[in-house]
């Protein structure tokens, strides 16, 4: 028994030999090493530490607040629960304060919107209505249209519409940087709203944008704006009242009614037409729209031929002016027929000449002339009506919220 013992011994004292050094030690000593660290003069000094680099570098204080706090308490007296008190309420705002920077350097910096969307939930959630955040996830909400998810499309809608909300109210920012001011972040909130909300629900995100194009931004200027509106002009008002004329009138004779339902479609045709005309005029000779170029001139053509008795006469004169007129609003319904003037030729009507809507010259069955769906997905092919489908918007991707003026 007693070689055994001594056996065992010796294998003891080789094994401990063959560890690294600081592995010994660590083994040897483990509470000295922690109570080391947590001793009173240790953590006096990481205390003085904090105290030294409050206002010089917050990094280094939270490093030796939070390094402070892991350690035991201790004896708990008048004096240490003070300073364990302050270093918590500390560490809390820190981090909550951090996280105020870092959403918009994920945001604006990074373009890592998922991550930004994801910190700024955060901070919403302790402050519903902080108006900074609101306005950045929402001005910026239109670029996560890429991404394809529905959730975070659905949360930049929600934080654009909350933002124009506070803004109505009379709440403001005393800093709109990157954006210019409050016109702008107005603009790319309502910028967001209709782009998102499109092909949900047409109608009103038609009003988001035709307002987003009133003030002096990149927006104003840029063919995607009025490439939407078109879009939303197609599928929602115009796709109702095209079905509406094809079941009251397609293929019927004449009527008061039939003839005043054409004419509030002639009205949304001419704003598509206008809209369309803005958004080849912008394009220009930009490469940057040579994909879509093409496209919104397609359907221009074919709107245009509508109202113009299936001719272009005067079409490159439309593109050339258009930018020099404002943006028409929304048609106010017509409840009766305008007077013709006597003696001036009736303009041509977009009709087959018996009453019956017919589609835009060159429009093919079942396919949305001019469709713009985004690049990967699978263009409209619904027929809406006898004149012509509703087509999905532009697929569009402007310029970052940055120093947008």
């Amino acid at each position: 028994m007693k070689k055994l013992t001594t056996f065992l011994s010796i294998l003891t004292t080789v094994a401990t030999l063959a560890l690294p050094v600081a592995a010994r030690n660590l083994i040897a000593q483990p509470d000295n090493a922690f109570q080391d660290q947590c001793a009173q003069p240790a953590k006096d000094a990481l205390y003085q530490s904090f105290r030294d680099n409050f206002k010089t570098d917050q990094a280094k204080a939270y490093d030796a607040a939070k390094k402070y706090l892991a350690c035991p308490a201790g004896e708990v007296t008048e004096a240490s629960q003070k300073i364990v008190d302050y270093l918590t309420k500390y560490i809390k705002a820190y981090e909550e304060g951090t996280k105020k920077v870092e959403y918009r350097k994920k945001l604006y910096n990074e373009q890592k919107y998922v991550e930004a969307y994801a910190l700024g939930k955060e901070i919403l959630a302790t402050e519903p209505e902080n108006l900074q955040v609101l306005v950045d996830l929402g001005a910026s909400g239109y670029l996560v249209a890429p991404l394809n998810n529905a959730s975070l499309s659905a949360e930049a809608v929600a934080h654009a519409q909350k933002a124009l909300q506070l803004l109505e109210s009379g709440k403001t920012l005393e800093k709109w940087e990157p954006l210019a001011s409050k016109d702008v972040a107005v603009a790319y909130l309502n910028y967001t709203i209709g782009a998102l909300t499109l092909q949900q629900n047409p109608d009103a995100a038609l009003k988001s944008l035709i307002k987003a194009a009133q003030f002096e931004t990149p927006l104003k200027k840029s063919p995607f704006t009025y490439a939407y509106i078109a879009g939303a002009y197609e599928t929602g008002p115009y796709a109702k009242q095209s079905e509406a004329y094809k079941v009251c009138c397609a293929g019927k004779d004449e009527t008061p009614e039939s003839k005043l339902a054409l004419a509030n479609i002639h009205q949304l045709v001419d704003r598509m037409i206008d809209a369309y005309a803005r958004a080849v005029a912008l394009a220009g000779t930009d490469t940057k729209f040579t994909a879509q170029k093409p496209v919104w001139m397609e359907s221009l053509t074919q709107y245009y031929k509508f109202r113009n008795d299936n001719k272009t006469d005067g079409l490159d004169q439309v593109i050339a002016s258009v930018l020099s007129k404002p943006l028409p609003p929304e048609p106010t319904p017509l409840t009766s027929l305008p007077a013709a003037p006597p003696s001036t030729p009736s303009p041509a009507t977009g009709t087959n000449g018996t009453g019956t809507a017919t589609a835009p010259a060159g429009a093919k069955p079942n396919t949305a002339p001019g469709s713009t769906t985004p690049a990967g997905t699978k263009p409209n092919t619904t027929t809406s009506s006898s004149t012509t489908p509703a087509t999905k918007p532009a697929a569009t991707k402007p310029d970052r919220p940055r120093n947008r003026r």
